[in-house]
């Protein structure tokens, strides 16, 4: 019985998965005019997948010999360009040897002798040479190497490619996390290769991209298929809202579902709901590897100003610290800066906000009516306790200091809500504000499950800046339009320097919206 897999590369014997030709559509034509290319994708987006589907189809249909290997071999070699040679022809002869190739297909036993620096390009050339049909290699996890140990790869390949091109390997492909664009983008500094092109015999870098709407249907309908368990419409779309087609996502939040929560009617907006709570707080090896990159300079410049709805302040560095973040997975494809997909964004703002919901020490059960609502009231009371205690420590962070105000409010909010409710957020570079819904299911009459809702809207008053009251109330009273509320709240981190101190500026009070609704105004 095959599954969704979360855990290495998928088969079609074993996994619901998408054919090959539909993730990597111009590869075949690609391979079969010899071209060399760069396949790339964030962590857990089916690379190592759709390498080997590559592979195996070639392999099938006998017209060429196809390897895909590992480069991991050598990650540890560093400069060692001997090491790295020998490393990566190893790889090539074990990999061969386990999938049981013919013996005439096999590599060179030994490799040739050759001196360093040009072994790798003597060993592919032997092989070219000893081997009856076109060879083709897939070097995954390419950017696992570094300094001359890439560059020397590279240079090898090139070499030849544009020296003796009918007598070296038909068609390379070299996939790694990155667009490495000439691999200047390997590791975190773009310059360290100090070469303006290894590689540039490339005929295109080609992404992998997420599964569309329609893919994750096709995904979660093969289980339906096989299974006769049903996904509601509705839960397909929520996923896929909550994922945006991410792969290791799309696979996670089904098998959350079907293999640990062990839902066996259909699949409904509920489950989804909890599976993706489940997932946030394990926070998977995948959700920590993402995590692990929030504290590096280049990818904070580009996570802060998206979660406080910041404007940008560029310089000539910015477009590359923004691929950087976009070939991670942590910011979305496109124009628009905005993070890859909600969530990653709450385990985003959830990490971010960790110290002070262990700071936290009110139980979340204490704010509940008997019924089950939120007293939102005191929520807010007891939050501005919290702050005139402890915000001016919490706020002074050295990371994340634009967003530090605000991460605050979050992380109280989601150590009071979380289990029962749900905290919707929405953030954006330029909206000059956080949009917060809190929605609450209970019991309402005749003990039918409905759904309280309270909106908030965060907005910091900085240094040289006037009073952002105005614009708060009309960005607030256009927040409730959307959602259909008569009231909100809005809070006012003033952020000056010299600002009163925050037992003294701290208060709470009401205005009136531009449409004439009465809104809470909370000034921290």
């Amino acid at each position: 019985m095959r599954y969704f897999n979360t855990a290495g590369p998928c088969y079609p014997d074993l996994h619901y998965m998408l054919p090959v030709d539909e993730r990597v559509p111009d590869a075949r034509t690609y391979i079969d005019y010899g071209f060399y290319f760069v396949l790339h994708a964030p962590r857990q987006s089916g690379k190592t997948t759709a390498l080997l589907g590559l592979s195996r189809e070639l392999m099938a249909e006998g017209r060429y010999v196809a390897l895909s290997f590992s480069c991991e071999v050598g990650e540890a070699l560093g400069d060692d360009v001997v090491g790295v040679e020998d490393a990566l022809l190893g790889a090539m002869r074990l990999t061969a040897v386990n999938q049981r190739m013919a013996p005439e297909l096999l590599p060179p036993d030994p490799w040739p002798d050759s001196p360093p620096g040009t072994r790798l390009q003597a060993g592919l050339s032997a092989w070219v040479a000893s081997c009856p049909r076109p060879l083709v290699l897939f070097f995954d996890e390419i950017d696992a190497l570094r300094g001359d140990g890439l560059i020397t790869v590279l240079r090898q390949l090139r070499a030849g490619y544009t020296q003796n091109r009918n007598e070296f390997v038909h068609s390379v492909v070299l996939c790694g996390l990155r667009d490495v664009r000439d691999y200047k983008a390997s590791g975190e500094n773009p310059s360290r290769l100090g070469t303006a092109g290894p590689f540039n015999i490339k005929i295109k870098s080609v992404r992998i991209e997420d599964f569309t709407e329609s893919e994750v249907t096709q995904l979660y309908r093969q289980h339906s298929a096989e299974t006769g368990q049903e996904f509601h419409d509705k839960a397909i779309d929520l996923a896929f809202h909550y994922t945006q087609g991410q792969p290791w996502l799309t696979n996670a939040l089904a098998w959350e579902i079907i293999g640990k929560m062990r839902v066996r009617e259909m699949i409904t907006l509920d489950h989804v709901e909890e599976a993706k709570e489940r997932l946030i707080l394990a926070r998977a090896t995948h959700l920590d590897s993402l995590v692990d990159k929030l504290n590096q300079p280049r990818v904070q410049r580009i996570i802060e100003p998206i979660i406080a709805g910041a404007d940008l302040a560029g310089d000539v560095t910015f477009d590359d610290d923004i691929t950087y973040a976009r070939d991670l997975g942590l910011i979305a494809p496109g124009k628009h800066l905005r993070i890859a997909n909600p969530i990653y964004q709450e385990v985003i703002v959830r990490v971010l906000g960790g110290r002070t919901e262990a700071m936290i020490a009110a139980e979340p059960s204490s704010f509940r009516f008997p019924d089950g609502r939120i007293d939102f009231a005191r929520l807010l009371r007891e939050f501005v306790e919290f702050w005139i205690r402890h915000g001016d420590v919490l706020a002074a962070r050295d990371n994340y200091h634009e967003a530090a105000a605000q991460l605050v409010l979050m992380a109280y909010l989601h150590r009071i809500v979380n289990g029962a409710g749900h905290v919707d957020r929405e953030v954006g570079v330029g909206r000059g504000r956080i949009d917060l819904l809190i929605r609450q299911p209970y019991r309402g009459a005749e003990g039918r499950v409905v759904e309280q809702r309270e909106a908030l809207e965060l907005k910091v008053w900085a240094g040289g800046q006037s009073d952002p009251l105005p614009d708060g109330l009309a960005q607030l009273d256009g927040y409730l339009d959307r959602l259909g509320l008569d009231t909100g709240t809005l809070v006012i981190f003033d952020r000056r320097p010299f600002a009163a101190p925050i037992a003294e500026r701290t208060e709470f009070g009401t205005a009136g919206t531009p449409s004439g609704r009465t809104v809470a105004v909370l000034r921290a």
